[in-house]
């Protein structure tokens, strides 16, 4: 069973949330990984200064909020498992009035175990005291090893922990890296995490709608990246997953494009990769359309060509199915279409074994997405690489494929020449097939050119 339903309807659902309580499913299911006898930290992240005393917007370690929803910097989540008991502990900043007054309130201790659900919580400072307690008699901890402050940090516990030994303290021998079972854990969406990303895509396919309807000639990139920013906001979605990419004309052929300094043209293509973040889940959309509401012929030939290619692989999705075999069908669809166009030429069966398309698609076909634009999860199932991961019902990915032909490329003919196109949705893998999230933002030549007609 596939659902994928286009609409532009503009009529919002309820903003999404994820409830308090999947938090707490979140750490059962990382203690359920746990050995006997072992301990785990993870670590919030900090503040950024931007510039002397004003600070970037602030974002949370994933992993920490995947297994708190805690959203406050400097915070430390430590678990406990030992005889077979579990305790979920939290240590951060205490309350603090006149620090609240300037810079806004904070959750404190008793709050903490209220509401987030916490067995115990203590503020930072008395983590020198706790630690060495909690250290004693176990045999492991886990930790991400990516990340080096709470590396560092690890080590540092466990320098200060050994000296004690000698008076007959036991402390962990085992380091074992967290990151490959919180991996797996966040790659399965639940039915609420699903929920959450439904609404950040459907607020990321209105702000895609409103670009295409202000969309015009000789206005600049930016003033459309603003209208993005505009409709994520007013719906919720406070912040864009990542920076948007606003590329006119040529500037589709730089991949990471985010510039956006630069005017718009008559006949030329415009591409959007832009998606808002919502409860921390991200949406990441590329529409690609033409900035006088009109495709010329050369561009609908390659844009139809993308499309085509696009919906083939989607079709395709379903438990079982992997990337490496999605990628088949982009290579040979794009490949056949691009002979057809007088762009390759050559026996169909070695452009394919040549992977001659790559020099157009020129980046994957796509990822996981989740709490990270780009989500943790491995794509194989093991470090050779030898065999790809099954897809499996609660997964989550883009499908984005692609063609780049840069202006400055002289073995294109003319018309060609300065086009670039991306077409990407988020689709969620379902027992029965797929649901694609990004539905109501146009994708058809029809659908982009009717509702540029209708001018904000």
């Amino acid at each position: 069973m596939t659902i994928e339903h286009a609409t532009t309807s503009n009529k919002l659902p309820g903003i999404a949330s994820l409830p308090i309580s999947d938090f707490k499913v979140h750490r059962a299911d990382f203690f359920d990984k746990m050995e006997n006898n072992s301990i785990a930290f993870f670590g919030a992240a900090q503040e950024v200064t931007r510039s002397n005393d004003t600070e970037y917007a602030f974002c949370q370690n994933k992993n920490f909020y995947y297994l708190t929803g805690f959203n406050e910097p400097d915070a430390l989540l430590v678990l406990v498992k030992a005889d077979n008991n579990q305790q979920s502990i939290l240590f951060s900043l205490p309350k603090d009035k006149s620090h609240e007054i300037w810079h806004g309130r904070r959750v404190g201790q008793e709050q903490a175990c209220q509401y987030y659900n916490f067995d115990k919580s203590f503020v930072l400072d008395e983590l020198k005291s706790f630690v060495p307690e909690y250290l004693n008699d176990l045999s492991q901890i886990y930790f991400c090893f990516d990340n080096s402050e709470m590396s560092q940090q690890v080590f540092t516990w466990l320098s200060q922990a050994r000296p004690s030994v000698r008076q007959g303290t036991k402390v962990p021998e085992v380091l074992i890296d967290a990151s490959p079972i919180i991996n797996n854990l966040r790659l399965i969406k639940s039915a609420n995490e699903i929920a959450v990303m439904r609404q950040v895509n459907y607020i990321s396919g209105l702000a895609h709608q409103r670009a295409m309807q202000t969309a015009a000639v000789g206005k600049f990139e930016y003033q459309i990246e603003t209208e993005l920013l505009y409709e994520f906001s007013r719906h919720g979605a406070r912040h864009p997953a990542y920076a948007s990419i606003v590329a006119g004309g040529d500037n589709a052929n730089i991949l990471h494009y985010t510039d956006n300094g630069e005017t718009l043209q008559d006949n030329e293509l415009l591409l959007i990769d832009a998606g808002g973040e919502l409860a921390g889940y991200a949406a990441d959309i590329t529409r690609t359309f033409p900035v006088n509401g009109k495709f010329t012929a050369p561009q609908k030939l390659l844009y139809q060509l993308v499309l085509d290619t696009q919906l083939a692989v989607i079709a395709a999705i379903k438990p079982g199915i992997t990337f490496a075999k999605l990628n088949e069908i982009a290579n040979e669809c794009l490949t056949q279409g691009l002979i057809e166009l007088a762009i390759l030429s050559g026996d169909l069966r070695q452009l394919l074994i040549d992977k001659a398309c790559k020099k157009y698609f020129i980046h994957g076909l796509g990822h996981w997405l989740g709490l990270d634009v780009h989500d943790v999860g491995d794509y194989h199932f093991n470090e050779k690489k030898e065999q790809c991961r099954e897809f499996v019902a609660g997964m989550v990915l883009t499908i984005e494929p692609g063609l780049y032909m840069p202006i400055d490329d002289n073995d294109l003919e003319k018309e060609w020449r300065g086009i670039g196109i991306r077409i990407e949705d988020n689709i969620v893998v379902t027992e029965q097939g797929y649901e694609n999230l990004t539905v109501n933002s146009p994708r058809t030549i029809v659908e982009i050119e009717t509702l540029m007609k209708k001018k904000v």
